[in-house]
């Protein structure tokens, strides 16, 4: 394993990324077995805390397991695609919150991710896909939904379109859009969420991926956000007013 120098401040941290890169570039493979921690204090020159910590530090990324027993030890993991999302989502999240991405940044991330969404699906989709989504369409049509369960079932249709292109590195590039910037533009709109008109186009992307018609579901998916950002522009509008007034 080639590693680098290691300089006297914050040295868990330095082994951690060492190791990291090591993993990234394929030096240590998964399922290979890391030296003990003696070894590797002796590799780095640091003590063995110092090596502790920067394994609790891949421990916590999810890129090493530890197993007892004559057969035990330290390996290297499988890279968890959902819990690698759920930190973009994290992140995305509290770019948002404070400021740094903005509502127009948000839907042109949208509008442009989810045509691609689309057209893959519609060549790629199962008949299982389309019962997962067809499933959400039903349920949004229900009158006495509460508004909450709408939003939730909106973001559930709209991660069913992701699932639907079975586009590995596209469901992980997604997890921002579906799990960060749908959830805060419904929590901004929902009060004035045109329900029916939404329900609508997702029937009918829907039935476009169905029939193998990408142009025509990226077409429908853009006329759907285009007209949130409309009511979303309004909504942020009315608010300004309102604190100005």
């Amino acid at each position: 394993m080639q590693t680098g120098e290691i300089v006297r401040d914050g040295l868990s941290r330095q082994v951690a990324d060492q190791l990291r890169a090591a993993i990234r570039d394929g030096q240590l493979k998964v399922d290979d077995r890391l030296p003990n921690e003696e070894d590797l204090a002796k590799h780095f020159g640091v003590s063995r805390p110092t090596i502790r910590e920067a394994l609790k530090i891949l421990a916590a990324q999810n890129l090493i397991r530890s197993r007892r027993g004559p057969a035990g030890g330290t390996f290297v993991s499988r890279p968890d695609p959902q819990g690698l999302g759920e930190a973009i989502a994290d992140a995305a999240t509290l770019l948002v919150g404070t400021g740094d991405i903005d509502v127009e940044e948000m839907l042109t991330a949208r509008a442009e991710t989810e045509a691609v969404c689309c057209r893959l699906a519609a060549a790629a989709r199962t008949e299982e896909d389309l019962a997962a989504l067809r499933a959400e369409v039903a349920l949004q049509r229900d009158e006495s939904l509460r508004d909450e369960d709408f939003c939730a079932s909106d973001v559930r249709f709209h991660r069913a379109l992701v699932q639907a292109t079975h586009n590995q590195p596209l469901k992980l590039m997604m997890y921002a859009v579906i799990e960060s910037f749908i959830p805060v533009t419904n929590m901004l709109i929902y009060r004035e969420h045109e329900r029916r008109r939404s329900v609508d186009l997702h029937d009918q992307i829907t039935e476009a991926i169905a029939a193998g018609e990408g142009a025509r579901a990226a077409e429908l998916m853009g006329r759907h956000l285009e007209g949130m950002r409309d009511l979303l522009n309004a909504t942020l509008d009315r608010r300004a007013a309102g604190r100005t007034g």
